[in-house]
């Protein structure tokens, strides 16, 4: 189970005004009732259900998530992770993507470039030393994995889950 993105390709996205507030306002509040929906956009619900059901299955929905405070939940600490891999082959890429996926401290892992390392990790976890275990007994023992540089979180600034829509221009329906 690699990663979601990796099946899914990319196609243009034909949304008008209407589907665009639905997005907005289920990015807003994923537990909005159909029938809360409907009357925020300005629709009837059985026609927003249906909308909403559409997106869903075009995979423009991917999932409806409960965000959790992690200050509140003891996961004092974030890090970015660069990791530098020994060979660039995909068995090599596809066992640490395997490995990696399986740590509930990643929470994002991605293939960068423009940089010295080969993957960007966003790890969160309580404490310092409990990094210091995940790093030494986890990720450096990653077979590939020759380089590990670490940047640590002191302020968040922004934190946003809505992606944004503004860009999708009012289109045929799907």
């Amino acid at each position: 189970m690699l990663s979601i993105y990796m099946s899914l390709r990319w196609r243009p996205v034909k949304l008008d005004r209407t589907d665009r507030k639905i997005l907005k306002a289920m990015q807003a509040n994923a537990r909005i009732s159909n029938l809360e929906l409907a009357e925020a956009i300005g629709l009837s619900p059985t026609p927003c259900s249906r909308r909403v059901k559409r997106l869903e299955e075009s995979g423009i929905i991917r999932a409806h998530v409960t965000l959790l405070n992690q200050s509140v939940l003891g996961l004092k600490l974030t890090a970015y992770i660069g990791i530098t891999m020994d060979r660039h082959t995909p068995d090599r890429f596809e066992a640490f993507e395997a490995e990696v996926t399986g740590y509930p401290e990643v929470m994002e892992c991605s293939v960068v470039t423009g940089q010295s390392s080969d993957y960007l990790l966003k790890v969160v976890v309580p404490d310092m030393e409990y990094y210091e275990r995940f790093l030494l007994g986890k990720l450096t023992r990653i077979a590939g994995v020759t380089g590990v540089h670490s940047s640590f979180e002191l302020r968040r600034v922004v934190l946003k889950t809505t992606l944004p829509l503004d860009h999708i221009s009012d289109a045929p329906q799907l």
